[in-house]
């Protein structure tokens, strides 16, 4: 993976008028995709996720702002005249679609399916069919090339969607969420293959979705998003170290209440070399303290095992200041639980947020 942003958008903002009303749908997005990389965009039903991702390749045309895909400003091309919109096409052949319902032609076999983009941009027929097939092959479903969409299932569909959207060749896929119509174990080989054709192909991945799972399991980035804003992102490791991090929160909720008045409860996160180090019963034995568990959530991230763990220390914050920096020198991230210490605990903020003014 490289710095290289491969997608950037710059003060992207979408309004919808209708009746005299108007809705943002889009509200000022920055946003940096880097080259070779799986970015999650995550947020309720209404964040302005899928809007987003229809104006990265303009589906949708921003009210304001500009998108970048690779060095070149879709947002300059089209308008009038068959030239401005041909490059406007050029450009989007750059760029595959993998949709939430399939969007399959009845109609069509797997293979015509997959051959279609080919079509509209004028491949010959025999090429037409030997990249279809290569794809299909590419996608695991070889076999398929003859059946029609109502001979498939949910999964197999979306890896005929799959193909098809690579059939262009492009530098960057884009998913609206593809795996919410599919059950889990689906959705588990759906992302799997969408990782694997990220690193094979060298592809740039984006995933809209609401769904936490889908972040832990294959995004390298991400970032969530409220009210058409972008309100936090980064790495996935960098959030996890980020004091305070919302997305940090969901992808690894940790639950448990102070079991008496007086108590310090903290948060602790867990990622590399100390994930995997029995670090809180270090902390027991080195400074006598009885720590009490009040919740966990660990899982493998990339390879390597991270999570959280909210603990229980005896004593207001004051008197656990020197264990508090136990952890720390440790490189966990440790963050106090509102409430649960004294009045002059530090807070924190978070690192990657964006400013809300």
């Amino acid at each position: 993976m490289t710095e290289f942003p491969v997608i950037t958008t710059t003060g992207l903002t979408k309004v919808y008028r209708s009746g005299g009303r108007e809705v943002t749908a889009l509200d000022g997005v920055d946003l940096h995709v880097r080259e070779g990389e799986v970015y999650g965009v995550i947020g309720q039903s209404g964040a302005g996720k899928s809007t987003l991702i229809r104006c990265l390749n303009l589906l949708e045309r921003p009210t304001s702002g500009t998108v970048t895909v690779a060095g070149q400003d879709l947002t300059a091309l089209g308008g009038r005249g068959q030239r401005a919109n041909a490059a406007l096409r050029a450009a989007r052949s750059h760029i595959g679609m993998v949709f939430q319902h399939f969007n399959l032609l009845s109609s069509r076999t797997v293979q015509d399916n997959v051959e279609l983009p080919l079509e509209i941009l004028k491949v010959g027929r025999r090429d037409r069919a030997r990249k279809a097939l290569e794809l299909l092959d590419l996608v695991g479903l070889a076999d398929k090339a003859k059946a029609y969409p109502a001979q498939l299932s949910g999964g197999q569909k979306q890896r005929v969607g799959i193909a098809r959207a690579l059939a262009g060749d492009p530098k960057v896929l884009l998913s609206d969420e593809a795996t919410s119509a599919l059950d889990p174990e689906t959705t588990r080989s759906i992302l799997t293959l969408l990782r694997d054709l990220n690193q094979q192909l060298g592809l740039t991945v984006v995933l809209i979705t609401h769904e936490m799972d889908v972040v832990k399991t294959i995004c390298d980035s991400a970032a969530l998003m409220k009210g058409g804003r972008v309100v936090e992102h980064g790495t996935v490791t960098e959030l996890l170290a980020t004091p305070g991090s919302e997305l940090a929160r969901e992808l690894f909720p940790v639950g448990g209440e102070s079991s008496a008045e007086g108590r310090t409860v903290v948060d602790v996160t867990f990622h590399g070399a100390a994930a995997t180090r029995p670090v809180i019963s270090e902390l027991a034995r080195t400074y006598n303290v009885d720590v009490s568990i009040l919740g966990a959530a660990m899982d493998t991230l990339g390879g390597k095992q991270v999570g959280r763990m909210r603990i229980e220390l005896p004593g207001r914050f004051d008197d656990n200041v020197v264990p508090i920096g136990f952890l720390r020198e440790q490189g966990l991230q440790v963050d106090v639980v509102d409430g649960a210490a004294a009045d002059d605990a530090p807070t924190t903020t978070p690192l990657q947020k964006e400013d809300a003014q």
